[in-house]
């Protein structure tokens, strides 16, 4: 088999192997998945980064799990988020959903790295106070409204650098965890070893 093919193969399987690893504690845990790059900015941009996120999300214990990789950026990173929700699926721009001013200890002044976080989705501090104003003024309003953007696809993770602060890379998160083949391309075998690691250390 050809080398870049053994390649995207184990990219396939370490990526889509994460997600299934991932315990469902309750049946209304549900994962998300994204690759994030610059061609899926708005506007897009020209940016070789690239990075992947597998996201799970159960309302009904108020969980959100949040794993992401990236490496190459142009600048440095600045910020990561959550931003919902679009008027169209997979397009668009949609305010900051989740805590500003970035994830709390997502990795900030690097060109690559590794997050991997669980928030209490009961916590104001897990929201942007916008968000939860513009949606009824309550946490059960918010987790309504990204409950909803995560099932139409209107919901990003975007990653913000000094080269583009608006966003560098971003990908809109779905379901089922199965990306796409040619952003399976994108990936390589990097990005979800890392993701893996970063979920190790973290549960370590």
């Amino acid at each position: 088999m050809h080398c870049r093919s053994i390649r995207l193969a184990a990219a396939a399987s370490l990526l889509l192997g994460l997600a299934a690893a991932m315990p469902a504690a309750h049946a209304a845990v549900t994962t998300y998945t994204a690759i994030l790059s610059g061609a899926q900015e708005a506007p897009p941009n020209t940016s070789t980064a690239m990075g992947a996120t597998v996201l799970r999300f159960d309302a009904a214990s108020h969980m959100l799990e949040v794993d992401v990789a990236f490496g190459s950026l142009l600048g440095t990173s600045t910020a990561a988020h959550i931003h919902c929700c679009t008027d169209t699926a997979g397009a668009g721009t949609a305010p900051v959903m989740t805590e500003l001013p970035s994830f709390t200890g997502f990795p900030l002044g690097v060109h690559a790295g590794a997050y991997s976080h669980v928030f209490d989705t009961t916590l104001s501090s897990t929201w942007n106070p916008a968000f939860i104003a513009s949606h009824g003024g309550t946490i059960a309003g918010a987790e309504s409204a990204f409950a909803m953007g995560l099932g139409s696809g209107t919901a990003y993770l975007n990653i913000h650098s000094t080269a583009y602060p608006g966003g560098e890379i971003r990908g809109f998160l779905q379901a089922p965890a199965v990306p796409e083949p040619a952003n399976i391309a994108m990936l390589g075998l990097g990005v979800p070893a890392v993701l893996l690691a970063a979920r190790r250390r973290r549960r370590a």
